[in-house]
This record gives C-alpha cells, structure tokens and sequence, in this order.
C-alpha cells in the first residue's frame, strides 16, 4: 500500500499546465509585481511578478502581464525589487519534541564549560524550588575524551535534579540528585555497552555523562517534558519557523513524544498554529523493531494524517555521532584504540527493511554520520534497488558527516538524495582530535556530491542544531554552506576542504526544489510556476548580490502559506 497520492493532490493539474504562464479562470486574489522572484524553473529562471489564485500560483511573468488578470478586488503587492523565492523546506527538523525545548534552559554551544556552569547556576537562582532544571544545548566534544561530568552542576545546584541534552540530543548531563532519583549506580547495567550506556569513572561510577539512549530513558523518566509543553512550544518554534522564510518541513522523528503526536497535532490544527506543511517520519527503537517498521510506517501514515501533515517516511538511525564516539567509522577514533563506534542494526537487518520499503513504496531517511554508517546505508538502497527495480520509494541519507571516497559515486548511482545541516560546517575545533587527519580532510563532502549529480538537501536538525533558535534560519544555514567558516566571520578558519563550499543557486536548490523532491511534494512546492501552491518567502535583498557573509543578516520581509500571509517583518516589530 502507498500512501504518495494524499501529498499530490493538484499534481494532475500542475502537469496538466506545464509549459504555460497563466491557467487563471477568475481574477487572481493577490499579485506580486516589481519582484526579483527567482522561480527554480529552468525554462523561465527569473520573472518580475507572480499572481495567486485559491491558493495556487496561477501566473509567473511580467508585472504588464500579472496586472492584466487582476479586477477591483485583487490585492497587488509591490515587492519595489525585494527577491521573491519559493517557501524554504527544512529537510531535516524535529519541531514538535522541539517545542519542549523552546522555553527550557538553552545553553550556548560554542561555550565554555565554565561559561555552561555559570548559566545552568542562574536558570537555577531565577526559576526557584526543588524541581527538574532541564534543558539543552552542551557540546560534548568541548569537555574533552572524559565528557561532562555531575561533579561540574554539583558545585553549584546540589540540591535538586538537573538533566541537560547535548547539542546534537544523543547524549545528557544529569548532576548527583538527578542520578539519584533516577536510581543510577555504579551496578546499572548498561542498554548496549558501548553504544547506549553510562559513562563512568575509574572506580566505576557514573560519571553523570549518560549516551544515547540512556539519555532519553532519564528524560522520560523524569518527566522533563509534557503534552503542554510541547504544544505552547511548537507554537514557538512554528512562528519562529515562518519568520526565517519556512513554509515546509520533514519531521524527522519526534524523539520521545510519539504517542503524544495525535493530539499535539490536533490542537496546534485546531488553534490554526500549523502554519507549515509536514512530512513526517517513524522511528524504530532498535532491532527488535526494525522487522515491522514498515508495516508500522504505513500505519502512521493512514492514521496521522490531515490537511497540512502527513506522517508516511521511515526513519532509520544508523549510528550515533562523533562526539560521543558513538559514530561507525572505517578507523578507530584517536585515543581509544579498537574503538570504531557502532552500528544500530546490522547490514542484513537494514538491507531488509529496505527491501521491504521499496516493495511497499515507502520513503527512507536514515541517519548515518560516520563512514562506515553511510557505507551500510547505500548497501541498503543497493539491495532494494536490485530487488524492486520499479519502486517509487525514494531514499535519503541525512547528516553525512565523513564519507569514504568510494561511496561517494554511489550516491549518484543509486539515485541517494543526500542531506546536512550547513551550520556544522564550519570549523570543528573540538572534534578534530577526535579522528584521524584523513576523516577531517572528509567532512562535509557537500561540492564533492554535487558536480556528481546528487541532490542535496538542507535543514536546521532544531533543536539539535547547536544554534538554538537562530539555528532554524535558512538564511544562516546557507551562508555557512558557502563558507565553511563561522557566520559574518570571513577571518574564521575555513572547515576543509574549501572545495567543498557551495554556491548561492545551490544553497537554494537544497532548500526548495531538491528539498521538495525529498518530501516527494515537488508537483506542488518548492518552485514558482503555474499550478504549485503559493508557498512564498520574500526577502529584502537578492541573495545573488549579497557579500557572502552577509547572507545570514539579509531580513526576511514576508511569508506566506497558500497565499495567505504567515509572517510580516512589520508585524514582528510591533
């Protein structure tokens, strides 16, 4: 069973048009003129205005042209030369178990650990009495080989429990009290040695420092989070969402509020907060799931499913990540001979299930930071390849931190869309000690899969971004594909290899036309032409002439969501 055609709807009529400018039977409700609209639309790269009609786009050209078509009660909109673009995609975004995080303590990820102390100590003398202090935000690699530790948070909150989620949420810092009524001891065995564990001392004491799974497990178990939370929060990030210029998003997983989903989702529907389109995605817990996921994906999409979210696309994690050495490389990591991370499942188990993707017509995004994880995932697509030569399932490969030199073609072989977070690429000062010379020089292989052919794809991974809030711009995300250094820094090191930067036009493509291929949605979004829905960000300046270290600051004017307006600059500064 598929569940493709509930996101295609009107795709008949967009095929049915290609190759005109205008389909409008009635008067246009809205025209933009004096645009520099840039239109994804090979045949017709550039238009000065665009007119919407019910929704849709029903004229792309010149502003003589669009005019014509409106009468006394179309709206026109004179954009006096500010870039017109298709609604940007976040191709990889969590942001619903993101709301909980919205308005807990937000950590600065390029801190120091003094610095992180200092703030988790004020979240404390501010927010008073003896509950949970939750929040997010650490990067592990900062605190070197021996990670976070409850003796750090002791010297400063003793007496009530604090639990803080990296970065990239796979790993946590909990203090004393926090391991205590959590009921860790130097004798809780771990869930997976090595991978999902807690990290201890010398003597064998926890260390306060809990990886992977063990970290999600203390946050359910402490109830850090609640249906309320994550509503009033989702309602944050989703505004915050349509300020940056996003109209679209895949949901890539929503960690540990799965059975919460159907009614955060109602009433953000209800409230008419869901001012963005989903795609989303089921997860697996591991391999004692891994054999019905399709059959569960495929439950998930025929229940979660309404006019603006469609929950249909496996989601498979690969491996961990390089921080917490949890990500499968082809070395070992420096420091820790024979330690080469792990993998999730094995290769037949990932073979299998997507094999059986494939056979029901399922998409695949699966999370593979190091080597020898992407490895197993393209040998994955391979299977499902050869055995349903004529499926539609389409298979993404999400972080892509290290690959090896020979998997690189196969991306393009095998049709893989690959996708990453441009924020990480730039330069990793702490994780560098981490791995060999040879992986740093192949990080972030983005130019490297582009002149292959592949389409990449880009989005924020909020709220594991590291970048908080500011984290979920396109707009940053973009600048730090071009540049491989620190955002408005073009004295900050460049992440190797310079090669690898992007251009403006592919940054782009990442967020509209490629990203919407990736949520299978491109007979309706990611382009301006006749028929697609009328997702639409507008922004003060052409991105064509902005410094490339100015892109991160260029102001998002207006956005709008079927043509109805979701976002005013104005309105923001009220």
């Amino acid at each position: 069973m598929q569940c493709r055609n509930v996101r295609s709807t009107g795709g008949l009529l967009a095929a049915v048009l290609t190759g005109f400018s205008s389909f409008a039977l009635a008067a246009p409700d809205t025209v933009f003129i004096n645009a520099r609209a840039y239109t994804m639309d090979p045949q017709q790269p550039w238009a000065q205005a665009v007119a919407v009609e019910d929704g849709r786009i029903s004229y792309v050209g010149d502003n003589a042209g669009a005019t014509a078509l409106g009468d006394a009660d179309t709206r026109l909109v004179n954009l006096d030369g500010k870039m017109l673009l298709p609604g940007f995609i976040d191709t990889h975004i969590h942001p619903l178990s993101g709301g909980a995080y919205a308005q807990t303590l937000s950590l600065v990820t390029s801190g120091t650990v003094d610095e992180w102390v200092a703030a988790i100590a004020e979240y404390a003398k501010d927010n008073p009495g003896d509950g949970l202090i939750f929040g997010y935000g650490f990067l592990a690699t900062t605190f070197g080989p021996a990670g976070p530790t409850r003796q750090m948070i002791d010297a400063v909150v003793a007496d009530r429990p604090v639990l803080i989620m990296d970065e990239g949420f796979h790993g946590a810092w909990a203090n004393s009290a926090a391991l205590q009524q959590l009921g860790i001891t130097r004798d809780t065995p771990d869930p997976v040695p090595g991978f999902s564990y807690y990290k201890r001392d010398a003597s064998g004491e926890p260390t306060g420092y809990l990886l992977e799974e063990t970290a999600g497990m203390a946050m359910d178990a402490l109830e850090a989070i609640s249906p309320e939370s994550i509503i009033d929060g989702s309602e944050v990030i989703i505004d915050t969402l349509n300020s940056f210029g996003v109209t679209a998003l895949f949901d890539a997983h929503e960690m540990d509020i799965a059975d919460s989903l159907p009614q955060v989702l109602g009433e953000l529907t209800e409230r008419d907060a869901l001012t963005v389109r989903i795609v989303g995605s089921y997860k697996p817990a591991g391999p004692a799931e891994i054999g019905d996921a399709v059959e569960t994906t495929l439950a998930w999409g025929r229940e979660l499913r309404g006019e603006r979210y469609q929950f249909d696309v496996l989601k498979l994690m690969l491996d961990g990540t390089v921080e917490g050495r949890t990500a499968a490389m082809f070395e070992d990591y420096q420091g820790e001979p024979g330690n080469r991370g792990d993998l999730v499942f094995d290769q037949p188990q990932v073979s299998a299930a997507l094999v059986a993707a494939a056979a029901a017509g399922v998409d695949v995004h699966m999370h593979a930071i190091g080597d020898r994880a992407v490895n197993q995932a393209l040998n994955g697509v391979e299977a499902a390849r050869k055995a349903h030569p004529d499926s539609g399932s389409r298979y993404t490969i999400c972080h892509i931190e290290v690959i090896a030199d020979a998997d690189l073609d196969r991306f393009a072989k095998l049709g893989v869309i690959a996708q990453s977070s441009p924020l990480w690429a730039s330069y990793d000062y702490a994780g560098e000690a981490f791995v060999s010379d040879d992986q740093f020089q192949r990080y972030w292989r983005y130019h490297s899969l582009a002149e292959r052919g592949v389409r990449l794809t880009w989005g924020s991974d909020y709220p594991a971004s590291g970048g908080g809030l500011q984290g979920m711009s396109p707009l940053l995300q973009m600048e730090i594909g071009i540049t491989r250094q620190d955002a408005g820094d073009p004295q900050a090191p460049v992440q190797p290899l310079p090669s690898e930067r992007m251009d403006v036009a592919a940054m782009i493509r990442g967020y509209t036309l490629d990203a919407a291929y990736q949520l299978h949605m491109e007979d309706q979004l990611g382009s301006l032409q006749v028929g697609k829905l009328a997702d639409l960000v507008v922004l003060e300046r052409d991105l064509f002439e902005v410094p490339s270290h100015e892109i991160h600051a260029v102001g998002v004017s207006a956005t709008y969501l079927g043509g109805e307006q979701v976002f005013a600059a104005e309105a923001a500064q009220d």
